[in-house]
């Protein structure tokens, strides 16, 4: 099957008053059409910054990626992003956000009506059409966001910690439903989470990164089945495993920061 994603050889350096600080260093990863993929580390590994190289919204200095074959040179209608944030359209209604970006295509309003109705039920929002977002719950804005990207049809779902500000309860639903849709649509997803039990229930591989600067430590294939149970021995196996690779990242995380404090 050919390749969804190639990255090869990516560095991305930000600007400080302090000097130039390494996001990312020499980062190469291949994520296949259909995969689904987190990214894994604590904060200032470079997660979000190697997803939204991926976007195209900020592209490395050095190394090269691919999207089917394509270099990636700005973000594209293949690849739609849901971030943390809803960034839902407060004075549009549930189905008009979830509509909007088809009206820019210029699609026909039966086609939207359609399209809209569609994934309305698929995220089960029907009800809540005719809703404002200020009506509705986190989790269900973040279906809305949801909806909304799904409603473009890319085939490429980047997720920068989609359901990070959610309670358990609403962030066990929403993974459960975001498995199901990824099965039925078939959608490639590169997923960013610093929840070491949210990246084993839901991929089939997790990437751990390096704290400053990012590099892959390891890229571990899951392969227990699904729907995965976390008090299963297996599943808490790979959780020890990932805990120990992350709290080793952390340990350096803190480290440094103690030592910029100290030298400040």
């Amino acid at each position: 099957m050919a390749s969804s994603i190639v990255i090869t050889g990516v560095n991305k350096t930000f600007p400080t008053p302090s000097g130039a600080v390494v996001a990312l260093k020499d980062i190469t990863l291949e994520i296949k059409a259909g995969e689904f993929v987190c990214l894994l580390g604590p904060s200032g590994c470079g997660k979000s910054t190697l997803l939204n190289a991926v976007a195209g919204f900020s592209l490395p200095e050095q190394g090269r990626i691919t999207v089917n074959g394509q270099p990636v040179t700005q973000p594209g209608p293949d690849r739609g992003m849901v971030f943390q944030e809803y960034a839902l359209f407060p004075w549009m209604t549930v189905a008009q956000n979830v509509g909007f970006g088809l009206e820019i295509k210029g699609l026909p309003k039966a086609d939207i009506r359609s399209r809209v109705n569609a994934l309305l039920k698929l995220l089960k929002l029907s009800e809540f059409g005719e809703r404002f977002p200020r009506d509705l719950s986190g989790g269900m804005r973040q279906r809305v966001a949801i909806a909304r990207i799904l409603a473009l049809d890319s085939p490429i779902l980047l997720m920068d910690e989609p359901f990070g500000a959610l309670d358990a309860l609403t962030r066990r639903s929403l993974q459960d439903e975001l498995l199901r849709i990824w099965s039925e649509l078939g959608k490639t997803v590169l997923f960013v989470t610093h929840s070491i039990e949210e990246s084993i229930f839901l991929a089939d591989r997790i990437v751990v990164m390096t704290y400053r600067p990012g590099t892959i430590k390891r890229d571990i294939a899951v392969h227990l089945p699904r729907p995965r149970d976390s008090s299963a021995p297996e599943f808490n196996q790979l959780k020890r495993e990932l805990s120990e690779l992350v709290a080793s990242e952390q340990a350096r995380h803190e480290a440094a920061e103690r030592l910029a404090l100290t030298t400040d």
